[in-house]
């Protein structure tokens, strides 16, 4: 039953999937983590080349007001993802009938998006304009900003010497009922004094941030994020039949990152630029499969721990002159990239035709980048102890593909698959304006010889429309229509035992 089910060259036929097949649109998922190099029967060694070519698209926000979640529609805002290319290795061997040892790599995470063009994310340097923005409409340019500082920093003055004065005049007074009246009257004009002092200083941080506008003319947002994985795996084959297997081991990850936030879309956080310096740290993988080669079938349900990473990081952040402090400062950072559980399944339907299935789960809603002095500026911002992350996401998310591999001839296979993603939020991160995707891909294999095969394949992506929101959740784009597509190659190696 074993041979009439043809096991071995269906299940090479099936790692055609993963050429193009691993690539995902929530959150920071790039690689989709996939392990089904190390469940191949025998010794198996794989290299593995993925092109991604996304083109996103939108209009940014010609709003201004206060409300966070209005828009209308704005400047065009040309192409802001970047094409990226990565590698994927994989190698395994069978100890004995029992134990199996792998070692993988790919680059589980990353993020390249660069903002060109005349929209609000790419400093124009009409001084002006950006006052207009980055006050809400509270100031139309910078003599009128001027002129309103003035008025509110008096305005707080008087308010601040009336309050002086009430409170003397309660500490004199000759009755109770006096004295309290007085003490009202005291509070009252000390948190008008308050208020319009706080008044005076936004709209001073508004010119600060133009300012910045104006100085940093032409630059756009970009931002880059890289990870790196390397897994070492161990198997132990259980059962009466070795049917079981239980794997797990080490994985050494390695993340950096640089971000530059530019245009008045940002707000007062325009000019901020930070650099997340390389730092390696280590989780663990654990797993269970299952296999039935009468039917040509395998299950396997993996688990990948988070990692945390404690690293230097330099931050330049021009408002913070402003506000009296120092705009350029050394820390350090904790980032956790998210944990994720991978569901893989194959079946033969017939001695020459596959049906497989994934599933993905990561948790991006428990992720955020949390750079300390944004983070503090956005305190004092805000009003909130917690202050700011300077990326996060609200949601969950899901990944499931669907596909079938036939093989043609002795030496030539064909795949096909359907998928869907479910995206991380909307609205989402303006650095990564999409939710999720649907997607169709078809691959092929080639056995060279006996050992040796060769595949590719590729994957078409209707990506979901989303708006784009800053850290305070203020909707700053929109972006819609938007695809793009994926291309792989692999060279295999596989040997029975």
């Amino acid at each position: 039953m074993r041979s009439t089910f043809c096991l071995k060259a269906l299940s090479v036929a099936i790692a055609t999937f993963s050429v193009a097949s691993a690539a995902s649109a929530a959150g920071l998922d790039r690689s989709g983590q996939d392990i089904t190099a190390f469940l191949q029967d025998g010794t198996y060694a794989e290299t593995v080349y993925t092109y991604i070519d996304a083109d996103v698209t939108g209009r940014d926000n010609a709003y201004i007001g206060t409300d966070d979640k209005a828009y209308n529609k704005g400047n065009k805002i040309g192409d802001i993802a970047e094409d990226y290319d990565f590698f994927r290795y994989g190698v395994k061997t069978d100890i004995n009938d029992t134990f199996s040892v792998g070692i993988l790599y790919d680059e589980p995470f990353g993020a390249a998006a660069d903002y060109v063009g005349d929209n609000n994310f790419v400093a124009q340097g009409d001084l002006d304009n950006a006052i207009n923005i980055i006050s809400n409409g509270n100031a139309t340019g910078l003599v009128d900003a001027s002129n309103k500082i003035d008025r509110l920093s008096a305005g707080a003055q008087l308010q601040a010497e009336a309050a002086a004065k009430f409170a003397q005049q309660a500490q004199n007074a000759t009755t109770p009922q006096q004295a309290a009246q007085l003490a009202a009257q005291a509070k009252a004009a000390q948190d008008q004094a308050l208020e319009l002092k706080g008044q005076a200083e936004s709209l001073g941080a508004a010119v600060a941030s133009a300012q910045v506008e104006k100085s940093t003319t032409g630059e756009g947002t970009n931002v880059e994020v890289r990870t790196e994985n390397v897994t070492a795996i161990l198997g132990a084959k259980l059962g009466t039949n070795k049917e079981f297997q239980i794997y797990g081991g080490p994985v050494a990850q390695q993340v950096q990152a640089d971000v530059a936030l530019r245009g008045v879309a940002y707000g007062l956080a325009n000019g901020y630029t930070a650099h997340i310096s390389s730092d390696q740290d280590f989780g663990w993988l654990a797993g269970v499969s299952y296999s039935k080669p009468e039917i040509a079938l395998k299950a396997a349900l993996t688990y990948r721990s988070e990692i945390e990473h404690n690293t230097n990081i330099g931050e330049q952040y021009p408002i913070v002159a402003a506000l009296d402090g120092n705009p350029n400062q050394a820390g350090t950072i904790e980032i956790t990239t998210p944990k994720s559980v991978n569901f893989d399944f194959q079946t033969g339907i017939n001695p020459t035709t596959l049906a497989t299935a994934k599933v993905r789960w990561v948790p991006w809603g428990d992720f955020a980048i949390v750079p300390p002095l944004y983070n503090e500026v956005s305190k004092r911002a805000t009003g909130d102890d917690k202050g700011l992350a300077l990326v996060s996401y609200d949601d969950d998310q899901w990944q499931v593909e669907l596909g079938l591999a036939k093989r043609l001839t002795p030496a030539l296979a064909v795949s096909g698959n359907i998928g869907w993603d479910s995206g991380a939020g909307n609205p989402v991160t303006s650095l990564g304006p999409i939710e999720g995707y649907y997607s169709a891909g078809l691959g092929a294999k080639y056995n060279v010889t006996d050992n040796w095969a060769i595949s590719a394949g590729g994957k078409y992506l209707w990506f979901g429309d989303a708006e784009g929101q800053i850290p305070t959740k203020k909707v700053v784009s929109n972006f819609e229509d938007n695809d793009g597509y994926i291309v792989g190659v692999k060279l295999s190696y596989q040997a029975a035992q």
